[in-house]
Order: C-alpha cells, then sequence, then structure tokens
C-alpha cells in the first residue's frame, strides 16, 4: 500500500477519527484527510509526527516512514552489538537478581534471546530439538515434546497464550497442539497462573512482562522480559529450596 492508503488503515486498526488523529498530532482533519486521499503529501516531520500521535510501534513508525518515500528513523541494531552492551548488561543483572524464579527475554518473535539459570526448571524433560536456537517460547510452551505434558491446566494456558498473539502461521501450529476448550466462567482474558508439574512438585506461576518503554531502537524496543512469579506461599518455599 502507499503512504495514504496505509494511513488510513492504520488510523483505523488504531480506532481514531481522522479527528482525534487530527487533535493529537497537531494538524487538521482536512490536511488529514487529504493526505488519505493522497492529494496532499506530508513532509518527513509529519509521518514521525503522525506515528508517534498513532503510538505505533517503531518497526510500524519505520514502515509508514517508507510508505511515504523517507528513510527510516529508527535504527534497528543487533542485540550483540557494542552500542547496546549496556541493555545486554542490564537485562542480565535483572534476570540474576530476579532468581530463584525464572525469568527470560524474548523478541518480537517469541524467539529466546536470555535467560537465568532457573529457566532449565521449566525445561525439565523437553525435546531436545525444541532447544536449539532459534528457540521459540510459544511453541516450547504448547509444544506435545515441550512443557506441554507437564501443564495441568493445559486448555486454560494455551488460551492465554493464543489470545495474546495474532492469527497467523504460528497461530495455526499452536492452536492444532491444544484441544479447543471454550473459556470458563473463570476466564478473565488476560491472565492465567500455570500449574506446572516439576521435580520439586507442582509450581503455581503467574507472569509478568516489562518492555523498554522509551527504547528508540526497534530491536531493543521489542524485547520483551517475561518473569515468573511465583503464585502462592507453597510455590514461594520450593523454589526457595
Amino acid at each position: 500500500m502507499d503512504f495514504s492508503q496505509t494511513l488510513r488503515a492504520t488510523r483505523q486498526r488504531r480506532h481514531l477519527s481522522q479527528l482525534d488523529l487530527a487533535l493529537r498530532a497537531g494538524t487538521t482533519q482536512r490536511h488529514l484527510s487529504f493526505m488519505e486521499s493522497g492529494r496532499s503529501r506530508p513532509g518527513r516531520t509529519m509521518v514521525v509526527r503522525l506515528g508517534e500521535s498513532m503510538e505505533l510501534p517503531l518497526r510500524e513508525r519505520n514502515d509508514l516512514l517508507l510508505s511515504a518515500g523517507y528513510a527510516p528513523v529508527y535504527p534497528q541494531t543487533p542485540l550483540d552489538d557494542p552500542s547496546l552492551e549496556h541493555v545486554r548488561t542490564a537485562l542480565g543483572h535483572i534476570l540474576a537478581g530476579h532468581l530463584p524464579y525464572p525469568a527470560i527475554v524474548v523478541d518480537a518473535g517469541h524467539d529466546l534471546v536470555l535467560a537465568n539459570d532457573a529457566f532449565g526448571l521449566l525445561t525439565e524433560g523437553v525435546a531436545e530439538h525444541l532447544l536449539r536456537p532459534p528457540v521459540n517460547v510459544l511453541r516450547l510452551s504448547l509444544h506435545p515434546e515441550g512443557l506441554a505434558p507437564r501443564i495441568v491446566n493445559l486448555a486454560q494456558w494455551a488460551r492465554h497464550i493464543l489470545d495474546r498473539i495474532p492469527h497467523d502461521d504460528l497461530y495455526d501450529e499452536l492452536s492444532g497442539y491444544v484441544p479447543h476448550a471454550a473459556p470458563g466462567p473463570d476466564h478473565v482474558g488476560f491472565a492465567a497462573p500455570i500449574r506446572l508439574r516439576s521435580t520439586l512438585g507442582e509450581l503455581r506461576l503467574t507472569t509478568t512482562i516489562t518492555t523498554f518503554a522509551t527504547a528508540l531502537d526497534v530491536t531493543v524496543a521489542e524485547l520483551k522480559l517475561e518473569a515468573f512469579l511465583p503464585a502462592d506461599t507453597t510455590t514461594a518455599a520450593l523454589l526457595a529450596g
């Protein structure tokens, strides 16, 4: 799609009216209408402002710029680049500080980037081929040779995962691993503790997800740190060991 089509489709996907977006971006509804119809070609600064006003992920802001004929503004630096050493160091400290509880860092494709030593507790008995890089943590969770046989509440946990991802090839693969189950009366749509059998006993874990909200690099902005926390005192005692 060209810029006008991309802008209109993106605005509608974000559930914004032309007036809403115009006010956010500091322009007029008329000007925005002209941009969406192709009658007005925006400057680079305006495209950047529109991306910010729609609160787009950095990758999508770059795509919006490209559709308008401008070079991307936000860099995409490999995580092992020396310039991101401070990010790797910070993540290492966070992961180590979360012990004895498991914690991982994943990228935009849900592939494992980093993990602390407690992650091994989650991967007990997992097939070796699922642990070869790149390790997709969602596949690892729901695959029949992954964590799935040890998850007591598999249907509930699977629904928690599937509700969080787009309907793409990965969704189709993962949904084929688990039986369909309609959400029960206790389904809240955004949180589900995982009940996992382990050599320590049954663990009940909740998760929190942290992102770099102020990052200006695509790679860093797409990283997610997922920390597992004990959902009851029994699990806390087992992990404290």
